[in-house]
């Protein structure tokens, strides 16, 4: 069991049959009545952000959780699959797993990937230029690039909004 005062943000918990990530907490001592806390809630399920507040040393059930490193192997039918690095377990969806459920994906920030086609590079194109052109990359994503990459080049996408960053 955990109680409001062991709270930490990242930490799970169950309310009430349901599993949420303590995204922010408060703790709130009025000059009149009991204590509380104040806290701001992502479920588990399906991403729902809740604000609730609860009595101090109000308790409920600590949820484990595990974060594992995995490889992407690929997409099918909706589905990604990924490897467990230490043990070659497969499995379809994430990294982050509630009472051995994967519930959540977490990506790196950017990753490197290789230009499959895109329009040639023509003498003159610099960074300075100014310019953008669509690229398709290795895994069949559009991103404009500068008019300087070639088919070939390795560049840098970020993951959150996938825009070109630079050159690998």
């Amino acid at each position: 069991m955990i109680n409001t005062n062991q709270f930490k943000n990242g930490n799970h918990i169950d309310v009430e049959g349901v599993v949420f990530k303590i995204l922010e907490f408060q703790h709130v001592k009025p000059g009149k009545g009991g204590a509380f806390v104040r806290t701001r809630l992502r479920r588990a399920s399906d991403g729902a952000v809740i604000d609730r507040t609860f009595r101090a040393g109000e308790k409920f059930r600590s949820v484990r959780t595990e974060n594992r490193k995995m490889a992407f192997l690929y997409a099918e039918h909706g589905q990604a699959h990924f490897m467990d690095l230490s043990s070659y377990d497969q499995i379809e969806i994430p990294e982050l797993f509630i009472d051995e459920q994967p519930v959540d994906l977490q990506l790196p920030s950017a990753v490197d990937l290789e230009v499959r086609d895109t329009e040639p590079g023509v003498r003159g194109d610099t960074a300075s230029g100014g310019g953008t052109k669509p690229a398709v990359l290795e895994t069949g994503a559009e991103v404009n690039v500068p008019l300087f990459v070639n088919i070939g080049d390795r560049i840098r996408v970020d993951t959150r909004s996938g825009d070109y960053v630079s050159r690998a």
